[in-house]
């Protein structure tokens, strides 16, 4: 059986690490800042973290203890797109990776790139309003081989 993503990296202390690190170069960004000028959730680091560690192979902490995958995405959704931000964003995550050594293992910092590079465009999806949001949305899984079949839960485009 294969290592997740989450072990190699270290597990939670690992993750939260990173959440702290991106997060202090987001409020540095100017324009990523934005995203966070209203305030946010005091353990918005450590819950982040439980996030993304379910995310990427870890244990089901946050949808079971903070909020549903339809909570989150209704929390990014409705603000209109915004490119360069989530390019920023990405950037920052990138640069996080270097600020906490897990960008030593090249394997690994191109899966997390790879991850978060997916999930912004993800958590974007109702940029138009938060109100399209279905209920019932279940936390997409990321491997190394990149996304889980069957756990994007976005709507898929109809073509004719």
């Amino acid at each position: 059986m294969e290592r997740t993503i989450y072990d190699a990296l270290g597990g939670l202390p690992a993750l939260v690490q990173l959440a702290e690190a991106w997060h202090e170069r987001c409020l540095a960004d100017p324009v990523v800042a934005h995203a966070f000028s209203h305030g946010y959730h005091p353990d918005h680091s450590a819950r982040l973290a439980s996030y993304w560690a379910e995310a990427l192979g870890g244990p089901n902490t946050y949808t079971s203890t903070v909020t549903s995958e339809s909570e989150v995405v209704r929390l990014h959704s409705g603000h209109g797109e915004h490119r360069e931000m989530d390019e920023r964003a990405v950037a920052c995550f990138a640069a996080a990776l270097s600020d906490t050594g897990l960008d030593l293992d090249p394997a690994l910092h191109d899966t997390l790139v790879g991850y978060f590079t997916w999930a912004t465009g993800y958590l974007s999806t109702y940029h138009g309003s938060a109100d399209e949001v279905p209920d019932g949305l279940t936390v997409p899984r990321w491997s190394w081989d990149g996304l889980v079949p069957g756990t994007d839960t976005r709507p898929r485009q109809h073509t004719e």
